[in-house]
């Protein structure tokens, strides 16, 4: 099995385009909650996290702030650009108020509160 080649191509954004970004929550530059899978460490940080609830045909059901089996976890900007979205957790391991180790369909994850917001 071969590596993809990637070619990597220097760039700077000018500060109008990055604080654009900032402006239209493209993009986050402050961060309350950081996830990471335990299978491989990848970690994803955002600003806010929201707690999915699905109907049997996948589509939105209802949001909640608050993990349980059954939901997905999404983490912010909360619009289309969405950081990371897991599949629904099957087994809450552990939970404080500021922690959560979960299992979902594929993964174990643990998310930890960074500050308050």
């Amino acid at each position: 099995m071969s590596k993809l080649k990637q070619t990597k191509i220097p760039m700077t954004l000018e500060d109008n385009v990055l604080k654009v970004a900032l402006e239209q929550n493209v993009i986050e530059n402050e961060f309350n909650w950081k996830l990471v899978r335990e299978r491989d460490g990848l970690e994803n940080q955002s600003k806010e996290v929201m707690w999915v609830e699905w109907n049997e045909d996948n589509s939105f059901k209802a949001r909640y702030d608050e993990p349980a089996v059954s939901r997905s976890l999404i983490m912010s900007p909360l619009n289309k650009f969405f950081t990371w979205q897991t599949t629904f957790i099957t087994e809450i391991l552990e939970e404080r108020e500021d922690y959560i180790k979960f299992n979902t369909l594929n993964s174990t994850y643990e998310l930890w509160k960074l500050k308050n917001d």
